[in-house]
């Protein structure tokens, strides 16, 4: 367990970071995805979503909104007690209210543990988890000067803020670790919950944006790699149907099959289905590949964020300083632009 002086770093708001993040907490089949927009052919396209995380700037205001009382032994909700925490805590405030994720032992475990917490301390238990605390951290980039944790946040500094939007057992829910409790936005169903969220979300934004235009959305979402393999899986074997059912037919010269399932009779039916099968597959084929290229490259991302660069900066200013190459450069950094035209 980490104690409560252990720090949280502020990490980036990314799909790639927090896919990464979520895998190295032993979740699999998951994976983020930032939203442009929030039209339906936008939000079916990724079906299934198991939840939105809001990045908003935060400032002090009342909210009239009650909180629900009535959500123990329902709802996963955890007060943020931890500094920097809250990507972390939205991204668990998903992952522990989704019945469809495979949690892995770890969170299994966590949740099972915390079950009957009140949410003030299983918000202590988020940032006493050693193993969370290590995964959230490791994306925080090498800094040669350690921050000052303890200096208080004046009115001048801006704090950004995340918060997760969830369906669970019939409802749709906001969940803020700042507020006592989860806020109901509307009943809902598995399959329309997305047509609550989108007003609350909207209003949320217009709201602000007079002032402010810096918000992030991202949706939790199935793993888009697995659900293009299960693509490809299914309409391979619809492609070998088709082909077998072809053969069967020319051997048969043209007789009807017994067969009850949904394939056309005829070969040039059944031709023009193999047809529409074969550039379905091309097309699932290339978006998988478009998806596996986009991961890599959140991959390598990712290793350059957590890359230490300070030695190599460090040895190469010595070399420069060796070369007596150093100062002049220094001097010329510090001349007038027009000087040095």
């Amino acid at each position: 367990m980490a104690g409560q002086g252990e720090s949280w770093t502020t990490i980036e708001s990314d799909p790639g970071v927090f896919t990464e993040l979520i895998e190295s907490m032993g979740v699999q089949g998951v994976q983020m995805e930032e939203l442009y927009s929030l039209d339906r052919e936008t939000l079916s396209f990724l079906r299934p979503v198991y939840g939105l995380i809001f990045l908003f700037k935060w400032k002090q205001e009342k909210d009239p909104r009650p909180p629900e009382s009535d959500y123990h032994g329902k709802v996963f909700f955890a007060n943020q007690v931890i500094n920097n925490a809250c990507a972390t805590q939205a991204i668990l405030s998903v992952l522990l209210n989704c019945r469809h994720i495979e949690l892995g032992q770890q969170l299994t475990e966590f949740k099972s543990f915390t079950a009957d917490f009140p949410p003030d301390l299983k918000g202590l238990a988020i940032g006493n988890s050693e193993s969370i605390r290590q995964a959230h951290n490791s994306f925080s980039p090498p800094q040669p000067i350690v921050p000052d944790e303890a200096r208080s946040a004046d009115k001048d500094d801006e704090a950004y803020h995340f918060i997760s939007y969830v369906p669970v057992d019939g409802a749709l829910y906001e969940l803020d670790g700042l507020k006592p409790g989860p806020i109901k936005i509307a009943d809902c169903a598995e399959d329309d919950w997305l047509d609550k969220a989108v007003p609350a979300i909207t209003e949320r934004t217009e709201r602000y944006s007079k002032s402010e235009i810096r918000f992030n959305l991202m949706a939790v979402i199935k793993n888009r790699k697995d659900a293009y393999n299960q693509d490809m899986e299914a309409l391979q074997k619809l492609q070998d149907k088709i082909q077998l059912r072809m053969s069967e037919e020319a051997d048969s010269k043209g007789a009807s099959s017994m067969d009850t399932d949904d394939l056309p009779a005829g070969q040039d039916a059944l031709q023009q289905k193999l047809h529409q099968v074969q550039e379905e597959l091309s097309r699932v084929q290339q978006q998988l590949e478009q998806e596996t290229e986009k991961r890599q490259d959140w991959h390598n991302e990712n290793i350059r964020r957590k890359h230490n660069y300070i030695p190599f900066l460090f040895n190469f200013l010595k070399t420069l300083a060796d070369k007596k190459q150093l100062e002049p450069l220094i001097q010329k950094a510090r001349q007038p632009k027009e000087s040095q035209q």
